[in-house]
């Protein structure tokens, strides 16, 4: 076992953190004719390679998603896909074949009609839309999901009080299909803090009729949805690479190699990565997602868009379970101010979920001046406020995350289509940010992009009139009158109070002018110089708690012995600029962390990188003053395990 946090002799904790590295283990070799590995497959409805793997990764993860209706694969198929047997066949949907081929002696290949990269409910969403569609016009189209999570809804984070809006046209019948959307609204405050006293202020997110949710949950149900229609989804996937054609067309994503040590050798757990290539691929990543900004970068969608630059901001939360008589299922608080400077924009929500669970959490944005500003840090002080502390005491934390979300709203949509698929959900960025809700928008984001990618691949119309009805649908109705409400706050508290409260109240989003965003959060950060370190509480294991300690409490998983995921694309930098400039924020703003300053061998200060504390929330891929650090996908399996989220 391993520890997930570095021993520096600063850093200790007296909780030991540790995790079960994650391992795919080939099963022993049997003797298979093709004709009896035909059977077998078509005896299981279309399982593919995927399957087999993602069979025997679920099984030494101990959490693996269970499809709906699949029993578990044999094992010796997985090692009659290895046998290299050139091309071979089993009944599928495309033209009524699912095609294998073993294009290249390392990579396997699997031909669908769609791709989608990112099992959330962007991805879940435009799945199901397409099946549905396939079953209304009785059309046969293969669609595959691959997720990077160890399982469904691993890797969700959310506030959430959700919207059902979206859902209402995906799935009507929802409730009576058993969808984890049990508590609705009751009560919905809106306070401004002050470092004793909280004010109490109009609410504006007007949230009658919606729910209080763990995403998560929904999501675990959708992919459950999606897989009664028939979608193939793959959990434990990390998609690390676009594929492209001669003409610079997209056409699908590869998995990355499963089983390379750190020093890049293969382990005796090798499994290479697979190409999934489809006619049509989606993106639906989530906040900031790695392949999808790779593409918006190749093809300039962001110019081609509404053409802003995307902003940020990092949420950080926490469920509890409180005592009985403080628990009221379907309040709803949110907060403005304190302990933020009134420079900084963001604040707090405190959801009451069914079962004495309380979801709280700490929402900063990326675009802070502070370089001593610690996201964390804020959150723990945050609890201690007399008007929060009273509802924890006596209670228990039972699960922890962190996750960064989009801020730049309709300023900052990009165009969605490019040369062989669309981006979709929060990797396009349909946050509505007054409303602090994006699952609907996220939705319905994939729900549209679906009806188009039907129309595309059996009527052979363009792919880029999901673009056109993006915008005569009702996201963009919504994120057209809400624009102006996250710039306002550049001002600062006051102003962007004043100036939301004259959006809202008064022009009700029809202002004949739209605010600019500032500069991009990276850009954003003042050197230290101009500042002075803030010294911020010690946690007192009740109500506030260390880095290690709430690490445990995310399920955090990854094999240690692994390429790095998080590269610097200069290794000088954080020593000669970072530390020196700007005190070395990546150990501030990483709510994990990840990244410390530790001395070398002849006491110089040099940073060092604990990528199996890593969340997969971001905040370094987008605050990084320098933008030298990028974020790639681990091994598929690794990160955070959240159940409740």
């Amino acid at each position: 076992m391993l520890r997930l946090i570095s021993s520096s002799s600063k850093l200790k904790s007296s909780k030991s953190i540790t995790f079960y590295p994650i391992a795919i283990h080939s099963p022993p070799l049997h003797n298979l004719s093709v004709d009896t590995a035909n059977t077998q497959l078509s005896s299981k409805s279309p399982y593919s390679l995927l399957h087999s793997l993602s069979s025997t990764n679920a099984e030494q993860n101990l959490h693996g998603y269970s499809s709906a209706g699949f029993s578990g694969i044999p094992a010796n198929f997985a090692d009659f896909s290895r046998k290299r047997i050139g091309f071979w066949r089993a009944k599928g949907l495309i033209g009524g074949v699912r095609n294998f081929s073993s294009e290249s002696a390392s990579r396997e290949s699997l031909n669908y009609d769609v791709v989608i990269v990112g099992a959330g409910p962007a991805g879940l969403s435009a799945a199901i839309r397409l099946k549905q569609l396939c079953k209304e016009k009785d059309v046969d189209l293969s669609v595959c999901v691959v997720e990077k999570g160890a399982e469904v809804g691993a890797h969700i984070l959310s506030g959430n009080v959700f919207e059902p809006r979206a859902l209402d046209e995906l799935l009507p019948n929802w409730k009576q299909e058993e969808a984890p959307i049990h508590v609705p609204v009751s009560s919905d405050k809106f306070w401004l803090l002050s470092e004793t006293r909280a004010f109490r202020l109009p609410s504006p997110f007007n949230n009658r009729g919606n729910y209080v949710i763990s995403l998560s949950q929904l999501v675990r149900w959708l992919g459950v949805k999606a897989e009664e229609l028939g979608v193939e989804i793959y959990p434990g996937f990390a998609a690390t690479e676009v594929l492209y054609d001669t003409s610079d067309e997209v056409v699908g994503i590869a998995t990355n190699d499963m089983g390379v040590a750190k020093n890049g050798s293969k382990k005796d757990n090798f499994q290479p990565g697979v190409e999934l290539k489809g006619r049509v691929t989606l993106f639906a990543e989530g906040c900031r997602g790695s392949l999808s900004e790779k593409v918006i970068r190749k093809y300039n969608l962001r110019e081609k868009g509404q053409g802003q630059h995307q902003t940020y901001a990092l949420g950080i939360k926490e469920i509890w379970e409180i005592t009985a008589d403080k628990h009221h299922a379907g309040s709803v608080l949110h907060t403005i101010g304190w302990p933020l400077d009134p420079k900084t924009y963001g604040g707090s929500f405190l959801y009451h979920m069914k079962d004495r669970q309380v979801a709280i959490g700490f929402v900063v944005a990326l675009n802070y001046q502070n370089p001593f500003l610690n996201p964390y840090e804020e959150f723990q002080k945050f609890k201690h406020h007399p008007a929060i502390r009273p509802l924890l005491e006596g209670g228990t934390v039972l699960e922890y995350g962190a996750r960064t979300l989009n801020e730049g709203g309709y300023q900052s949509i990009p165009y969605p289509v490019f040369p062989g698929g669309a981006i979709i959900g929060c990797s396009a960025g349909f946050l509505n940010v007054p409303k602090i809700k994006g699952s609907h928008t996220a939705m319905k984001s994939g729900m549209l992009a679906a009806e188009s990618v039907f129309d595309t691949l059996n009527e052979a119309s363009p792919l880029e009139a999901f673009w056109d009805s993006l915008r005569s649908s009702w996201i963009w109705k919504e994120l057209h009158s809400a624009r102006n409400y996250r710039p306002a706050f550049d001002y600062g508290l006051l102003p962007g109070l004043a100036l939301s409260a004259l959006e809202h109240y008064v022009m009700k989003g029809r202002s004949p002018w739209t605010l600019k965003h500032g500069k991009p959060d990276h850009e954003a950060t003042d050197e230290a110089r101009l500042w002075k370190p803030i010294d911020y509480p010690k946690p007192d294991g009740v109500l506030s708690f260390d880095v290690p300690t709430s690490l445990y409490r995310s399920n955090t998983n990854h094999d240690h012995d692994q390429p790095a995921h998080l590269r610097l694309k200069d290794p000088k930098i954080p020593e000669l600029v970072n530390l020196p400039a700007y005190a070395g924020p990546e150990s501030r703003y990483c709510p994990a962390r990840v990244y410390e300053y530790t001395a070398d061998e002849n006491g110089h200060p040099k940073l060092q990188i604990n990528a199996q504390n890593c969340l997969h929330c971001k905040a370094c891929d987008i605050k990084d003053p320098k933008q030298n650090i990028e974020w790639t996908v681990p091994e598929g399996g690794g990160g955070p395990g959240y159940t409740v989220m």
